[in-house]
């Protein structure tokens, strides 16, 4: 889901709000929590899952290219870890095309 997808999603199960005012409460969400990674915080949602910085430092990798060796520079990236509520509906329950168990005959005797 691409975030036009997740704005038009909410304005639909949400009649009462337009369409812009929809896109500005996810627009002001997604910033405030790039803003609260940038200063190196933590961004937890209960249930869904935790948001936070890993720092990588500096190292010697190689150019695929040409084998050679070449210095990279230490970084920080985003890293998310899912809650678990949001890891139990993905294991227990429905995935989308997946079966879901359903018109499976494998051990009925059939």
């Amino acid at each position: 889901m691409i975030k036009s997808e997740l704005v038009a999603k909410l304005a639909d199960a949400n009649p009462h709000l337009y369409q812009r005012d929809v896109e500005r409460i996810v627009s002001t969400i997604f910033d405030e929590i790039t803003a609260a990674l940038a200063t190196g915080n933590r961004v937890e949602l209960r249930g869904f899952g935790a948001f936070s910085v890993k720092h990588r430092p500096a190292r010697t990798g190689r150019n695929p290219r040409t084998g050679d060796a070449v210095e990279v520079d230490a970084k920080s990236v985003p890293f998310f870890k899912a809650g678990k509520e949001l890891r139990d509906r993905l294991n227990d329950g429905y995935l989308p095309g997946a079966g879901n168990g359903s018109g499976d005959t494998a051990g009925d005797g059939a």
